[in-house]
């Protein structure tokens, strides 16, 4: 039994388990069939998104990306199928709790800060003032410039949060209610159910691709 409203997002309550972890890396599994299995149109399809997310990634990043943008579609692909597996009943959406998600954005973040001060120190000097502040403003700008810096690893883990935890919410809301209507409302609570579905549908990969496009901006300016 749901004890409130926020224990569907704790690992302990769907299935008693703290396995639920593990669904984590359930996409894992799927991949490798692609190796050893006759092509499908599903594969064809992959292929194809692959493609684009490079093509994408490598002009954001530039002519010297050599092959980096490979880190960030994996990190698309990892997000994707964690966005998806959450909308199962009964599946953890591990996406949704900050565990995850802060530990995929603080090392990227952390990786990009020592390698653009180590081997780009006076881009990095230069980044904290943009081109046309007046004089009189540029201390300011410094420290601007350096909290939004900081926040970065931070606003990347909440926005996936936030957005996974808002629509599992609206979605037990509505489910909760369900019990307490006649038939008439249950058909237009069924409709509104599968509405929200396919919206939280689109929210998954946008939020993933948000994810994986805002990591390669950050590691395209140091």
């Amino acid at each position: 039994m749901m004890t409130n409203l926020f224990s569907v997002f704790d690992p302990m309550t769907t299935l008693m388990l703290p396995l639920n972890w593990l669904k984590t890396m359930l996409g894992i599994l799927f991949l490798p069939l692609s190796f050893w299995l006759i092509p499908s149109r599903f594969y064809f399809l992959w292929n194809k998104i692959i493609l684009t997310l490079h093509n994408e990634f490598k002009i954001l990043m530039g002519q010297k990306s050599n092959g980096n943008s490979i880190i960030f579609i994996a990190l698309f692909t990892m997000i994707l199928f964690n966005n998806f597996l959450g909308l199962f009943p009964y599946l953890f959406t591990s996406t949704s709790h900050m565990v995850l998600t802060i530990m995929l954005s603080l090392p990227l973040w952390v990786s990009f800060m020592i390698f653009g001060w180590i081997n780009n120190t006076q881009h990095m000097f230069a980044h904290l003032v943009p081109q046309g502040t007046p004089p009189i403003l540029m201390p300011f700008m410094v420290c601007i410039e350096s909290i939004s810096n900081i926040i970065r690893p931070g606003t990347l883990a909440i926005r996936l949060s936030a957005n996974m935890i808002a629509g599992h919410l609206l979605l037990t809301l509505l489910g909760n209610t369900g019990t307490s209507m006649s038939y008439s409302l249950l058909m237009i609570l069924i409709i509104t159910q599968i509405l929200l579905l396919v919206l939280e549908s689109a929210v998954a990969i946008i939020q993933s691709y948000v994810f994986a496009i805002l990591s390669t901006l950050y590691s395209s300016e140091v």
